[in-house]
C-alpha cells in the first residue's frame, strides 16, 4: 500500500475517534477515489505515490470548483463545507510552490528553450512540458500555463 493511502487510513481512524464528521467525509471520499482507480481497467493494481497524489490533486480541484460554484450561487454555507474538505485534503499533497518560484522556473526554461534566440509563442509547448516536469503536483497547471503565456508574449 502506498504511503498516501496508508496515511489516509490512519487519519480516518483518528477522525472517527475524534468524531470529526468533516474529516471523516473528506478522507473517505479520497480513499474511495484511490480505491476506484486501483480497480479500474482490466485488472486491479496498486498505485504509486505519484498516482495517488494525482488523485488527491484532482479531488482538491473538484472541491475548489465546487466552492466557487456555490459562492457564485450565493450558497456560502455549502462553499464553506467544500473549503473545509479542501483544507483537509491539502494536507496530503506536497508543499505548494509560490508563484514567484514558478516564475523563476518559467524564466529558466524559456532561456533554455530559446537557446539564445527570441522567446516566441512557438516555444509554449516545449516550455510547458519542461516547467510541468519540474513543478508537477506542487503548482496549479492552469496558473502555470498563464505564467508561461504571459512570459512568452
Amino acid at each position: 500500500m502506498a504511503a498516501v493511502k496508508s496515511q489516509l487510513k490512519s487519519d480516518l481512524v483518528a477522525a472517527m475517534k475524534a468524531h470529526d464528521d468533516m474529516a471523516k467525509s473528506a478522507i473517505r471520499m479520497a480513499i474511495s477515489a484511490i480505491s476506484a482507480e486501483e480497480v479500474a481497467g482490466d485488472s486491479a493494481r496498486e498505485l504509486t505515490d505519484d498516482q495517488e497524489q494525482a488523485i488527491i490533486t484532482k479531488q482538491v480541484n473538484v472541491r475548489k470548483d465546487s466552492a466557487q460554484a456555490y459562492r457564485d450561487a450565493g450558497r456560502d454555507e455549502l462553499a464553506e463545507a467544500e473549503e473545509s474538505e479542501l483544507a483537509i485534503l491539502q494536507k496530503y499533497l506536497p508543499a505548494q510552490l509560490e508563484e514567484s518560484e514558478v516564475r523563476t522556473i518559467v524564466d529558466e526554461e524559456i532561456a533554455k528553450a530559446a537557446d539564445g534566440g527570441p522567446a516566441t509563442m512557438k516555444l509554449m509547448g516545449s516550455v510547458m512540458k519542461a516547467v510541468q516536469a519540474r513543478v508537477k503536483g506542487r503548482f496549479d497547471g492552469k496558473t502555470t500555463a498563464a505564467l508561461v503565456k504571459d512570459a512568452l508574449s
